[in-house]
């Protein structure tokens, strides 16, 4: 990165840009890795149930199988979004096809 000389010399530093977020809060986490032959559909289909949800998902991954894929989330909701996965396995398919025939009747 270029520095201004003339700041240097006077003992100015440069300071992040105001738009910058240094917190923590964007590290992303993993919260599912898979390198089955099905990694990409399941991980397509967690990264929408947690963003159905309000939590943002990043998919990861490579279309070479041996490479695989991972679904990363907030460090910081993490531990909500494993709860929002448990319970969605819990309630089966049949609850996932239930929400999905109801969001297609809302206007």
């Amino acid at each position: 990165m270029a520095q201004d000389p003339e700041a240097e010399d006077s003992g100015e530093r440069e300071e992040p840009s105001e738009g910058v977020d240094p917190s923590h809060d964007l590290d992303m986490a993993p919260l599912y890795d898979s390198m089955t032959i099905e990694a990409e559909m399941e991980a397509g289909v967690l990264s929408s149930l947690l963003e159905s949800n309000g939590i943002p998902a990043l998919v990861v991954g490579s279309p070479i199988p041996s490479v695989g894929f991972q679904v990363r989330v907030p460090r910081m909701r993490l531990e909500e979004a494993r709860r929002l996965v448990e319970e969605a396995e819990a309630a089966g398919p049949q609850a996932a096809a239930e929400a999905e025939s109801g969001a297609e009747n809302t206007p």
